[in-house]
């Protein structure tokens, strides 16, 4: 796509195309104010004033565009992203409203993953011009933030393997001249064994690593971001049928969503030390592959029996999340794409937060409804603990019961972040299976505005 910085531009006064935004209640009189010819052209297009309606209107030797929305008042995020996408490219203003949040859906209704399309033509920019000049920093920062995400989730897994992913790390450092430490090999074992055990069958270019990046000053609060980094998804020798198999290069998505959050945090500057925790791996199947049955020990001294070799995410954030623990954090947030159970409960437009603390979870989930990024809040219930017993081990990686598996999931992390850390865990899908405006089919942001938004709030950003 284009750059999101060429999309939003501050109004100078130059020649722009108007957008009128019109709501259904006011669609009668809008349409009462406009010539015979233009009145015709409106009710051609069975233009009604309902949210992502678009009309173009002509307008002498020009035209304007009409918009519906549901309150010009107070636009949402998505507001503008059908005429982001269907307008034919140039400059526009809005005639009748200020664009706020909605430069957001501009930006990511613009979005597209055409990298593999050898015949598709980029497409020309849609921008917006607007006089609310300090909003816009922010909000590019946002939707730039989305746009990588998306494309790291998109990207096919031949090429975004951990090696891959390490790269996007590296290039993330770079950009904030932070401090990026990568662990490999027989030290993974030694340091990280489940991230090994998980990652060690899969061919050397896909060979395991934890990717750990620092910046900011050591005496600010320490804040830990890690997430899930499994760029393919097999199931292991517990295998995956075909089609739940497909879509697993976005297994990584947790990942994207955390490598997107520590983007924004430096960029903006907070005052925190931060730590982006990243275990990447292919769950791959060979030889070498972990089986069921094995017990795994951990960089805690959990020792972990394999009940299934699926559910491996949550034993790759459980040697990060202790890692994260050990720098003493004020706050970790964690992202996975961690289990089918919170989809079927939530759906995908959901993603399932866990937190120990009730202040925590209500910042997080208010900061989520303002941003247009809601979440839902899932219990960690102390009942459902003995789900994961072993007779073998410390625990199992998984339940033999068919119950809570969102909630019994949190419960295995919940024991490897440090007790008394304040912890947030996201169980996000990262991908869009039903095409909106700003939202296309493929990877997408879940969890990742509402924490920002709660971040920076609570860091005084």
């Amino acid at each position: 796509m284009n750059e999101a910085n060429s999309l939003i531009r501050p109004d100078r006064g130059e020649d722009a195309i108007a957008i009128h935004l019109v709501t259904k209640e006011e669609c009668e009189a809008f349409a009462k104010g406009l010539a015979p010819a233009q009145r015709a052209s409106l009710a051609a297009q069975k233009f009604e004033g309902r949210p992502t309606e678009v009309a173009i209107l002509p307008d002498g030797d020009g035209w304007f565009a009409v918009g519906g929305v549901a309150n010009r008042a107070s636009l949402t995020s998505w507001c503008l992203a059908r005429l982001a996408e269907e307008l034919p490219e140039g400059s526009y203003r809005l005639a009748n409203a200020e664009p706020g949040a909605a430069m957001f859906g501009w930006v990511t209704g613009q979005y597209r993953f055409s990298r593999y399309k050898s015949e598709d033509k980029a497409a020309g920019e849609r921008v917006l011009l607007t006089g609310q000049v300090g909003q816009i920093g922010a909000i590019l920062a946002e939707a730039e933030a989305e746009c990588r995400l998306r494309d790291l989730v998109n990207t096919p897994a031949e090429e975004l393997g951990p090696a891959a992913l390490e790269a996007e790390c590296d290039k993330l450092a770079r950009a904030h001249k932070a401090e990026l430490a990568v662990v490999r090999g027989e030290r993974l074992e030694q340091e990280y064994p489940m991230v090994h055990a998980v990652g060690r069958a899969a061919a050397r270019h896909h060979a395991p690593r934890l990717m750990h990046l620092c910046w900011g000053n050591p005496a600010d609060p320490v804040l830990a971001i890690v997430g899930k980094g499994v760029c393919f998804d097999s199931g292991g020798l517990d295998i995956k049928p075909a089609s739940g198999m497909r879509l697993m290069k976005k297994d990584m998505g947790g990942a994207a969503h955390a490598l997107a959050l520590a983007g924004l945090v430096m960029g903006a500057g907070l005052k925190v030390r931060l730590h982006l925790l990243v275990p990447a791996v292919e769950n791959a199947i060979s030889g070498g592959a972990f089986r069921p049955g094995d017990i795994l020990k951990s960089r805690k001294g959990l020792t972990v029996e394999i009940d299934n070799t699926d559910a491996e995410g949550r034993l790759i954030l459980g040697d990060a999340l202790t890692r994260a623990s050990e720098e003493g954090p004020d706050l970790i947030v964690d992202f996975a794409t961690l289990t089918g159970a919170a989809r079927v409960a939530l759906g995908p437009d959901l993603p399932a937060l866990f937190a120990r603390r009730d202040e925590t979870a209500e910042a997080f989930l208010a900061a989520g409804k303002a941003a247009d990024d809601p979440a839902w809040r899932l219990p960690l219930p102390e009942a459902y603990r003995e789900y994961l017993s072993s007779d073998v081990a410390d625990m199992s990686n998984s339940s033999s019961h068919p119950y809570a598996g969102a909630s019994v999931a949190g419960l295995f992390l919940d024991r490897f972040v440090g007790e008394g850390i304040d912890w947030v865990h996201f169980d996000t899908f990262a991908w869009n299976p039903f095409p909106r405006p700003g939202r296309p089919r493929g990877g997408r942001g879940l969890g990742l505005r509402a924490a920002w938004h709660a971040i920076r709030a609570r860091y005084g950003g």
